[in-house]
């Protein structure tokens, strides 16, 4: 079966929220500025110059990540989620390809992205794909523990 990736549109809302709501009460709560962000993707995420989209399996949506504008260079990679159900089928190497395509053809200089290192699936994915680790500063999220950037320019 074919991963189809798609933009964000409202009627795609609340995917965001619940991919994402799914892995962080599995592995952590939901903070505040997850709640905030994931309740309003449009405000949060699209109208601050960032981009959304989802993983489409068969006619499910299954995963999701976006491109979340920091400044005109720097983008953070964040908002990764992929359904527990469908984990091991290469989700997440599609989504992450995808991010990366689209900060090239839009001359994002870096991605960065937090995380936390009992994540150990994602810190791999991340590191495959030549995210180094740099240092993290403190507040950005309660759980992260792992700051990693990739220069793409």
């Amino acid at each position: 079966m074919q991963i189809e990736i798609i933009p964000y549109s409202p009627e795609l809302k609340e995917y965001i929220k619940v991919l994402n709501y799914e892995w962080l009460e599995e592995y952590f709560h939901v903070e505040e500025g997850d709640r905030i962000s994931l309740s309003n993707p449009q405000e949060q995420i699209i109208d601050k110059g960032g981009l959304i989209f989802f993983a489409k399996y068969g006619n499910e949506i299954v995963g999701t990540a976006s491109l979340l504008k920091k400044t005109d260079s720097i983008f953070e990679l964040g908002k990764m989620a992929v359904s527990k159900n469908v984990r091991g089928l290469g989700i997440g190497k599609v989504l992450m390809e995808h991010c990366l395509k689209v900060a090239r053809e839009r001359n994002i200089e870096k991605l960065i992205l937090y995380s936390n290192t009992i994540l150990t699936p994602a810190i791999q994915l991340y590191r495959q794909y030549g995210f180094e680790e740099i240092e993290l500063e403190q507040g950005v999220y309660e759980r992260g523990n792992i700051k990693m950037e990739k220069k793409l320019f």
